[in-house]
């Protein structure tokens, strides 16, 4: 079910890390901020809603439970709420809960200057771009919250494309 933005290196696949998870646990934040300011929303309405199997969303939300990020309740009128304000939670904070990981390459997650990945273990210059990279791409979505993304317009949206 996952989806992975790839590259290769050498034979093995070498993943950037953002998977479906993120892409639909931002969905599923954003849905829960929309429709759970009232009440607990049940997964499935988010399912229908987003087009996210139910299945999936049960495996995103537990982890996002376990994390702090969302509170469940239980029983009929059940569902999921944001345990935080919508100001408190960014899509870093997304990222990394449900990716598990800060970086987008297999040897910029090594804590090691020479990670022993690939075939240039020990030699390879460029691992200080996968590794700056990685800290640029989470500076960037630390910056963005859901109550930044809620108040967007499609004007906003359209000249931050550009």
């Amino acid at each position: 079910m996952e989806e992975y933005i790839s590259i290769q290196q050498t034979e093995k696949k070498t993943s950037m890390r953002l998977t479906t998870k993120s892409r639909y646990g931002t969905r599923l934040i954003l849905d829960l901020a929309v429709y759970g300011t009232e009440k607990p929303v049940p997964l499935s309405d988010v399912s229908k809603r987003q087009n996210i199997s139910l299945k999936y969303l049960e495996q995103l939300s537990r982890k996002l439970r376990d994390a702090g990020i969302i509170k469940s309740q239980r029983g009929p009128l059940g569902g999921h709420m944001l345990a935080k304000t919508t100001n408190e939670v960014t899509i870093g904070n997304i990222v990394r809960i449900l990716e598990e990981s800060t970086a987008i390459t297999d040897c910029a997650e090594q804590a090691k200057k020479t990670c022993g990945i690939c075939n240039k273990a020990g030699e390879c210059l460029s691992r200080w771009v996968w590794v700056e990279a990685s800290r640029a791409m989470f500076d960037r979505l630390d910056k963005i919250t859901i109550e930044s993304l809620l108040t967007l317009d499609s004007i906003s949206f359209n000249s931050n494309q550009t």
